[in-house]
């Protein structure tokens, strides 16, 4: 199956994306912890702005640490594409709703990626012109 050479673009852009954006959280933890201090500040809930500060900024080279691991996996599923594609868009759009317990300040970041991964995956698990449908056969 030929892959349009445009979706093979977005899907690597975005792959490398997240490989840079866990090397940038791992630089802040590194340089400075104390950057992320206050990120959960305008959390739509208590628990969400109390774990924060409490989990997260207790021991934060672990916890941002596990987020960057996160983002260089999404960043590897889509560079290495196939059958890891759709999952490495899914994994996006649920970060990016995750995201949205820390404020609605995040809609202005997370809702443009969401409408952005939605229209992607639609894309990506539409059947291909050309191709046998397995699922009719």
């Amino acid at each position: 199956m030929r892959r349009d050479p445009g979706s093979t673009t977005v899907r690597l852009a975005i792959g490398g994306f997240y490989l840079v954006m866990a090397g940038i959280n791992i630089g802040i933890v590194v340089a400075d912890a104390e950057t992320y201090r206050h990120f959960a500040d305008q959390g739509l809930f208590a628990f969400v702005r109390n774990g924060w500060l409490d989990i997260v900024m207790a021991a934060p080279g672990v916890w941002i640490g596990l987020l960057a691991a996160g983002e260089m996996l999404i960043g590897i599923a889509l560079l290495v594409g196939g059958r890891w594609t759709v999952p490495g868009f899914v994994a996006i759009v649920a970060f990016h709703l995750a995201l949205l317990l820390f404020g609605w300040w995040i809609l202005v970041w997370s809702g443009p990626v969401l409408l952005l991964m939605t229209l992607i995956i639609r894309r990506e698990l539409a059947p291909r012109h050309g191709t046998k449908d397995p699922a009719r056969t």
